[in-house]
């Protein structure tokens, strides 16, 4: 089983600007729309768990249901989902390593870990196997950071890393265990 984070941040580690938003992310022109490597990714996952806020913000997107895969929103509060989203989303809660057997045990095993404070809480439980980042040339200077305090320094290996659209770099690191 892997626990697999892909996202992107500003130079300074940012996920989202101070507003909650995204736009930043479209800075540098794709002519050829490029995925970045998205489509291989989702391949090698099965399910995905993110957060509420995750939840909620790609639910406002203007535009259908991305995933193809069951997602699991990590949620104390969230206790209903309407029509359209079921058998596509699952909510979820209680301990990080719970959470991972349960959905174990409902056979998926490499899952794409989405969503700020749920990166950051699996981070702080040791709970992540490898984290793609992609760079995106900006200085946002405050937002939601994707890195939070830890209990004790975690050491990663790169495996690749790449310059995208001659702009982005995007780098893939494993956990060293």
């Amino acid at each position: 089983m892997s626990n697999i984070v892909y996202i992107a941040t500003s130079i300074d580690g940012y996920i989202s600007d101070r507003n909650d938003g995204l736009d930043w992310l479209d800075i540098v022109p794709n002519p050829n729309e490029s995925d970045f490597g998205w489509a291989d990714f989702m391949n090698r996952i099965d399910a995905l768990i993110m957060g509420r806020k995750t939840f909620e913000k790609v639910c406002s997107f203007d535009c259908d249901w991305p995933y193809k895969k069951p997602v699991f929103v990590l949620s104390s509060s969230l206790k209903s989902l309407s029509k359209e989203y079921e058998n596509k989303v699952e909510i979820i809660e209680g301990p990080l390593t719970d959470v991972i057997q349960t959905i174990k045990n409902k056979g998926y095993k490499n899952l794409y870990i989405d969503g700020g404070v749920t990166i950051q809480n699996f981070l702080k439980e040791d709970l992540v196997d490898e984290i793609i980042i992609t760079v995106i040339p900006v200085l946002l200077g405050g937002g939601t950071p994707l890195f939070a305090d830890l209990p004790e320094q975690m050491e990663f290996e790169c495996i690749n890393s790449e310059v995208l659209l001659n702009a982005l770099i995007q780098t893939h690191y494993r956990r060293k265990r």
